[in-house]
């Protein structure tokens, strides 16, 4: 693949599922009566939330790991996350014998770093953003030569989440619509090349938060800028795009018809709904497609799919919201 190219192209996508098949779980598509009969429009789920690290960043880690040449491996790989891409790093690089070290923020759920540290991977806490973390990554980089594999702005990460979306169509051809989470633009930019490619008919909708949604604020601006990251259910949609972003934020300009923000009350809503209609237990990012869905903000002719992307909730916190209780969480409830 040639680094300075902007776009990713569909034959990486295809050499991506044929490299991380042996590496990842085929996660099934999923009817969904209940949004069906709301939206009427059939709804198909796709239960991302299932594969072996509790969500869809295994895809472009694990496609990424294994692209290195051996004297990168031997450096090290470092990256920074706000959970999930850190354990696909993680489990990828525990697979493939590399060390690993994960740099994120204080806003990152407590369960998270025990779980990436459960992987065998090094986590350094540094600041409170994304932004901050990857500072360290940088130094990281510079002094001790360590390899870095960013969440979403490289082309072996997007191309392995695009995975995703070849997976889908080949479940269900041709959908209406597929709504897809939106944050630094990595699994959004991968599925919306492969879905737009062998079917340009299909409306590819992103979802965020409406806290701190960066590429949405990205976007309407023109260019990638500085987005505060705050506190919110959906912790895994957090953080910036990179001032210097080079495919996700040409990528979503171009390949997404529609992006939609999602409220701290509509991400609870969508949580419990999973968990009491669809017996599913996903973290508050995964919930933002139904959360769109039932807020009544797609509108779809035919098929609709939505990704439910990641399931490694805290389950205190889980049990609070599908109990109902209000959580606050710019009291940092998820830690």
């Amino acid at each position: 693949m040639n680094a300075s190219s902007q776009f990713v192209q569909i034959d990486d996508i295809y050499r991506a599922r044929e490299r991380i098949a042996p590496h990842i779980r085929r996660t099934p598509l999923a009817p969904s009566p209940a949004l069906s009969r709301d939206l009427g429009a059939p709804v198909h789920l796709k239960l991302e939330h299932h594969q072996i690290s509790g969500s869809f960043k295994l895809r472009g880690a694990t496609n990424a790991v294994l692209c290195l040449d051996d004297d990168a491996r031997n450096r090290g790989v470092v990256g920074a996350s706000t959970g999930n891409h850190g354990r696909g790093l993680a489990h990828a690089c525990k697979e493939n014998g590399v060390r690993c070290i994960i740099c994120m923020s204080s806003l990152v759920p407590r369960n998270k770093v025990e779980g990436i540290e459960a992987l065998g991977a090094e986590v350094r806490i540094v600041g409170t953003s994304q932004d901050d973390a990857q500072v360290e990554v940088d130094r990281l980089v510079s002094e001790d030569g360590m390899t870095m594999l960013p969440p979403f702005d490289h082309p072996d990460v997007i191309a392995g989440q695009g995975t995703l979306g070849l997976d889908v169509l080949d479940d269900l051809a041709n959908p209406h619509t597929m709504v897809v989470q939106l944050s630094g633009g990595g699994l959004i930019s991968g599925v919306a090349l492969a879905v737009k490619t062998l079917s340009p008919a299909t409306r590819i909708v992103g979802v965020s938060m409406d806290r701190g949604a960066a590429m949405v604020e990205c976007q309407k601006a023109g260019r990638p800028i500085h987005v505060e990251e705050v506190p919110t259910l959906a912790d895994s949609l957090g953080g910036g795009i990179g001032l210097d972003n080079a495919y996700t934020f040409p990528m979503v300009r171009d390949l997404v018809d529609d992006m939609v923000l999602v409220s701290e009350t509509q991400i609870a809503e969508a949580i419990r709904h999973a968990y009491w209609e669809e017996r599913q237990i996903i973290e508050g990012s995964g919930s933002v497609t139904i959360a769109a869905l039932r807020a009544g903000l797609v509108e779809a002719d035919g098929p609709v799919v939505a990704v439910l992307s990641g399931g490694n909730i805290d389950m205190a916190l889980h049990h609070r919201i599908i109990g109902g209780e209000n959580v606050d969480v710019t009291a940092s409830a998820e830690k």
